[in-house]
């Protein structure tokens, strides 16, 4: 009866249009008038606010208990201890503090409260707390084992402690259970976690050892810990090293059948000097009528990885190849990737081909796709190409006499590909490039720019064009399709943008809502060589998208290409392969509606995994170029370089030196003042002297310290370029409140330097007592081993 009685209540309250209302007209709005239904009434009615369904008003009134509305997003954790809740791509990071994180793992899905809204005005992101961890993604931690005397395993029923690589992790302590694989001291380990810290209790990990990788003083060890800590496998599943195996080295007359045999045309390979997998091969041509012939010819590497197989599954897993400094963590085996999908020269190889042909305005106008067996003329390096088409060195020039004309007719259709771009908008970006070299032991020796010349930039305006092609064609099909999109950007960050480049007196046309990428590039444009640039860019970067794999077209934005996906890398690239299966299928099959939906069901899926595999590769790739410059400056502390600041942080500055090795100035070192930090105009300003840092200036700095493990690089500033532009800015509210800063003994200038003799007393006498307190154990607390059962 009193179930019916609350379940009639809730359905009255819910249909109700007034919010809250007397006893009296819920009685008789469920139609319980008389007197001994009243007494029930009045009963149920408490039993449900002691449930917290329903609540009184300050009147006595009875209404629906205010649902607190969570948000559910993928915490992602800062090494500091704080960490941010992405919910939408749309939509900003929801910030979480350090206290509010609930002990949520980097990668765990959550659910969260949000505390403070966003402050657009002062750019300023929502924050939130943590409230629940809805799927724990951190499963698993790498680091350096440390080993417990046997007394110590037998009061702890721990066989000891993980240092873990993951700097995210440095406020935890990870203990290693007393059971399965138990690790000597100094080996890195992969710890499988079987209890997570308790809310409001530790901040205690514990797992189990399931793989010792090697010791820690072994070479490559560092990049090997940081592949363990991505989850990024290293090693072939024993059925795709036989599928491999089984992959013939040459192709066949029945490879053949379907095929249009371009064997007899000129075609090469441009590549860097140090390449092993060759997967596109070009030709070009002028035609008669002015227009241009374009040839991209890919390896044909979905022929050999058939739906399903394992080396098919396995490629799904990995989504891309992982470049790392000095290894190559392939998507598939090298049998496959080094050799019958290796565009080798002088021998037959199966492709996939886009022949296009190109006006005097870059657009194509008729194009052609189909499987192909091609023949390769010359193993071409962009060095190569470069020789000959920006040095003419003569030496390069007499050995490739035959290619020459067709390089230079290369050149040529490059800078229609690359000005028809440009006219359309798309947005370009110079962003310095370097590779790291290292010795046998995986020690950096040297940090080399990465110049990009003529050869480079032509292959790529010819990758662009056949990726455009393809995703045209499939997509005026109206068939089922992977696509590669960048989205609009957000309209809160460009209207931030806008706000930003005003300041530099830059208008840029059009609205938040419907930019073009035209209108941006336009603005980059005006401050193309001025000081302003670099920050320019800077700011407009923030404000992107990040390009991601869909099953639904959009435009690429950076492109400005209305139609873009990626064919051209299937060796290294999972939806590249994808795309070959798919135009096979459709070049091949009957598409039926049955077709159709089996694609429509599968590429969701694929697009979303490759997208996340994608990030983790970019991850991995930056920590690991991060780790190696940090080694790399690790001998030279104390020395003197030229920079420029490429960012500004509430906490100091980041400056990047000539060989793109970047550290930073922290704010506590700059003692000649205190500095307020002015994130509108992303700039550092001295309130008594009126110094102003921003993006872009040039600063001569000395390194103070350098940090492999912590990936990180201190500097100390010796010189600047200093303004004093936005010395006016900080005023009124700053000065009062710097002036309460002063009064409180927390004024960040020189005279830091110099404390109170009482206060270094104090704190002196403090240290001392402190130090005669007995040290205990460090495990000493740990409580004994109740359950491995995961939570």
């Amino acid at each position: 009866m009193k179930q019916t009685i609350k379940t009639q209540i809730l359905t009255w309250l819910e249909t109700e249009s007034q919010s809250s209302f007397t006893m009296e007209e819920v009685a008789k709005g469920i139609n319980l008038v008389k007197a001994e239904d009243f007494k029930l009434l009045v009963q149920t009615i408490a039993a449900m606010e002691r449930e917290q369904l329903v609540e009184f008003t300050k009147k006595g009134k009875i209404k629906l208990a205010q649902k607190d509305i969570l948000i559910e997003g993928i915490f992602r954790a800062n090494e500091r201890g704080f960490g941010f809740v992405t919910i939408d791509s749309d939509e900003d990071d929801v910030f979480i503090p350090k206290e509010s994180t609930s002990y949520a793992l980097n990668g765990d899905k959550v659910a969260i409260d949000i505390v403070k809204p966003a402050n657009l005005v002062q750019g300023k992101t929502a924050e939130g707390k943590v409230v629940d961890i809805i799927e724990r993604e951190f499963t698993q931690i790498i680091g350096e084992f440390v080993a417990y005397t046997e007394e110590m395993v037998q009061e702890t029923d721990l066989y000891g402690e993980l240092i873990p690589k993951d700097k995210k992790l440095k406020n935890y302590q990870i203990y290693v259970a007393a059971e399965g694989i138990k690790p000597v001291e100094g080996m890195i380990c992969l710890l499988e976690i079987t209890h997570y810290p308790e809310p409001g209790y530790n901040t205690q990990i514990e797992g189990l050892i399931k793989q010792t990788v090697g010791h820690k003083n072994d070479p490559g060890m560092d990049i090997m810990s940081i592949v363990m800590q991505y989850g990024i496998p290293t090693e072939f599943p024993r059925e795709v090293i036989e599928q491999g195996e089984k992959t013939p080295d040459e192709i066949s007359a029945r490879d053949l059948e379907g095929r249009k045999d371009l064997r007899n045309q000129t075609i090469v390979t441009i590549d860097g000097a140090d390449a092993k997998d060759l997967d596109d091969a070009v030709t070009v041509r002028k035609l008669d009528n002015g227009h241009y012939f374009l040839g991209v010819h890919i390896a044909d590497v979905s022929y050999y990885v058939p739906e399903g197989s394992p080396i098919d599954l396995e490629a799904y897993e990995r989504g891309t190849s992982v470049y790392l400094t000095d290894r190559v963590i392939p998507m598939i085996p090298h049998r496959l990737s080094n050799g019958i999908c290796s565009l080798n020269p002088h021998v037959p190889r199966l492709t996939m081909s886009c022949e296009m042909e190109i006006d005097q305005a870059g657009k194509v106008v008729r194009h052609d796709i189909f499987p192909s067996v091609i023949q390769t003329s010359a193993r071409m390096t962009y060095t190569a190409v470069n020789q000959i088409l920006e040095e003419k060195n003569p030496e390069v020039m007499a050995e490739y006499s035959e290619l020459v004309p067709m390089f230079q007719a290369m050149k040529e259709l490059h800078h229609i590909l690359e000005e028809m771009r440009q006219r359309r908008g798309a947005i370009s970006f110079e962003d310095r490039e370097s590779y790291i070299l290292v010795d046998e032991a995986g020690h950096p020796q040297d940090i080399i720019l990465r110049e990009r010349g003529v050869g480079e930039r032509l292959i790529e305006s010819f990758m662009l064009a056949a990726n455009e092609t393809v995703a045209a064609h499939f997509y005026q099909l109206d068939l089922p399709f992977i696509y590669r999109i960048h989205e609009q950007p957000n309209e809160d960050k460009m209207q931030r943008f806008f706000e930003f480049a005003s300041t530099f007196g830059i208008l840029v046309k059009g609205t938040k809502e419907d930019i073009t990428p035209r209108q941006l590039q336009d603005a980059l444009d005006k401050v193309a060589g001025k000081p302003e640039e670099m920050v320019i860019n800077t700011m407009l970067l923030r404000s992107m998208q990040q390009a991601r794999y869909s099953e639904q077209l959009d435009s690429h934005y950076g492109l400005a290409a209305p139609y873009y996906t990626h064919f051209t890398s299937p060796i290294r690239r999972y939806p590249d392969l994808i795309v070959h299966r798919l135009i096979r299928f459709y070049l091949t099959q009957t598409v039926d509606k049955k077709g159709k939906d089996k694609w429509k069901e599968l590429l969701p899926d694929i697009a979303k995994h490759s997208s996340q595999m994608e990030r983790r590769s970019v991850e991995a790739e930056r920590e690991t170029e991060a780790m190696k410059k940090a080694e790399f400056m690790e001998d030279k502390i104390g020395e003197e370089y030229d920079g420029i600041i490429s960012s500004i942080m509430k906490f100091g500055m980041f400056v990047e030196l000539t060989n793109t090795v970047e550290g930073l100035v922290h704010m506590k070192s700059m003692t000649d003042d205190y500095y307020h930090y002015l994130e509108n105009h992303l700039a550092l300003v001295g309130e008594r002297t009126g110094k102003t840092y921003k993006i872009g200036q040039p600063v001569r700095i000395k390194v103070t310290k350098a940090d492999a493990d912590l990936r990180e690089i201190d500097f100390e500033l010796v010189s600047a370029e200093t303004t004093h532009e936005l010395a006016h800015v900080v005023n009124g509210s700053h000065n009062r409140q710097s002036r309460r800063r002063k009064n409180k003994g927390n004024h960040q200038t020189s005279s830091l330097k110099s404390s109170s003799t009482k206060s270094v007393k104090e704190k002196t006498e403090k240290k001392k007592a402190k130090g005669k307190k007995k040290k205990q154990p460090f495990y000493k607390g740990v409580a004994k081993k109740k359950s491995h059962k995961k939570k």
